[in-house]
């Protein structure tokens, strides 16, 4: 049994570099994750009757929701889409319908399955390509019809009767290929002519895919159109070796493959689920919410959605959802759904000691992208352990004041903070240090006027 997949605690370790706080809801994706790769090496007689452990994320915005689902990408080693559930309308209405999430996710699946191919297949393909381009350059071998590109490196002319000299000629082609000093040589090519979609402009909910499958109906039908042009070896050989690993890349395998992976330890994120949760009202656009929640139902709950690529059943995929609700809670959604997500995990509200931490922790900190940005000017930013802890503190209060967007106020804080500094670096002095003084001169003004803070911060 090969054990490779991350376990909880690597996979808790991992959103830990790039999230702050929010440890229940860690734990109970990595359990999930975890669980799929328990369930494939499950005996076969009950993998079948282990049903996937759905999970709705509860919290206010900016407190890592979203954040979660994009680290999770990073390392679900399966095919993974993050959709918002607000993009949807029940079926009779414009927009996209429900189906098209799983649609989209297979459409992933595939390409994710086409590259690994194409990974195994790639240096028999760079070698098919050498020889196309020697062709192109110094002919085919001898006793082949061919075209020498005229040129001072030229030795021998395409299609000699001496087979040595030919072979002498090609061998020194090719070994000055290989070392990139013909890179800025060109050639001509036959390139795909490139034809606008005639059917895109027909896009009704549930017919995303119509404009592909007549394009591929018209492309049986008529021949390739391809035109010549001239382009460089260097682009010449990626072309080359692009067309190479689309012959050698077998898709039927590619197909199926992608499927049962989708089928098997596929993943979806749900953002913003409680944008469909309707009020009390049953009139205007709240009417087509509850609709769209019938219509995930199904889909959540298992059942087979036909794709172009053939029949998906999404019984064994695993659904996360997440939403603030503002206004609305999750037993507002249909009971049905609610009963579908079995695991809740509420998120924490961040305060000014989390906000010091997603200052300068995660390794794609907010401070260390400014001192990035900083650094291309000549700049070095430095921050001192009180103006983090004040910075924190102001974007706390400014939350607490107005609307609490979560860590997102600390974007405005520090675009307002750093405003100058951004706009014209200094010359002359290479180092900045921001202190805690320094950020109260800045923002004390804003932050004590209650109209400004709303609009500036």
């Amino acid at each position: 049994m090969k054990n490779d997949y991350p376990k909880p605690r690597e996979i808790v370790a991992h959103l830990d570099r790039h999230i702050i706080g929010q440890d229940a809801a860690k734990k109970s994706v990595a359990i999930a994750l975890r669980n799929r790769w328990r369930r494939q090496n499950a005996p076969d007689d009950i993998r079948g009757e282990i049903m996937p452990n759905n999970i709705i994320m509860i919290g206010p915005t900016g407190v890592g929701k979203t954040e979660i689902a994009r680290r999770l990408a990073d390392m679900a080693r399966a095919p993974f889409i993050k959709v918002e559930a607000s993009k949807f309308t029940e079926v009779g209405y414009v927009g996209r319908d429900v189906e098209s999430m799983v649609r989209d996710l297979v459409e992933i699946s595939v390409n994710m399955v086409k590259l690994e191919k194409a990974e195994t297949c790639r240096e028999k393909a760079e070698r098919a390509a050498v020889e196309r381009l020697l062709d192109l350059l110094v002919g085919p071998p001898p006793r082949k019809p061919g075209v020498a590109v005229a040129g001072p490196d030229s030795a021998a002319p395409a299609g000699t009767d001496d087979p040595a000299a030919a072979s002498h000629t090609r061998d020194r082609f090719r070994d000055m290929l290989l070392a990139g000093k013909l890179d800025e040589r060109e050639v001509e090519i036959d390139a795909p002519q490139r034809s606008l979609p005639i059917i895109e402009v027909f896009s009704p909910q549930g017919m995303e895919e119509l404009g592909v499958n007549f394009q591929e109906l018209f492309s049986g039908m008529m021949p390739k159109q391809t035109r010549r042009r001239k382009t460089s070896v260097k682009d010449a050989r990626q072309f080359i070796i692009n067309e190479e690993l689309d012959r050698l890349v077998n898709m039927d395998e590619v197909i199926s493959t992608a499927l049962e992976r989708v089928q098997e330890s596929g993943i979806i994120f749900v953002d913003e689920i409680d944008k469909i949760v309707g009020g009390d009202g049953k009139s205007g656009p709240d009417v087509s919410r509850e609709g769209v929640q019938r219509d995930i139902l199904p889909i959540v709950e298992g059942c087979a959605v036909m794709t172009k690529y053939g029949m998906v059943h999404t019984d064994h995929v695993l659904f996360i959802a997440a939403g603030a609700f503002h206004g609305t809670n999750p037993s507002d959604l249909i009971p049905e759904l609610q009963g579908r997500f079995p695991i809740r995990v509420e998120l924490d509200s961040l305060t000014a000691e989390d906000f010091a931490r997603i200052l300068v922790e995660p390794q794609a900190s907010l401070v260390k992208q400014y001192r990035a940005l900083l650094a291309t000017e000549g700049v070095e930013l430095e921050f001192t352990e009180g103006a983090v802890q004040k910075v924190a503190e102001i974007a706390e209060q400014v939350n607490g004041r107005t609307e609490n967007i979560g860590a997102r106020r600390l974007h405005t804080v520090m675009t307002t903070l750093l405003e100058d500094l951004l706009f014209e670096p200094p010359v002359r002095k290479r180092k900045v240090t921001v202190t805690a003084r320094s950020v109260q001169k800045k923002l004390s003004g804003i932050v004590a006027d209650e109209d400004l803070s709303r609009y500036i911060l």
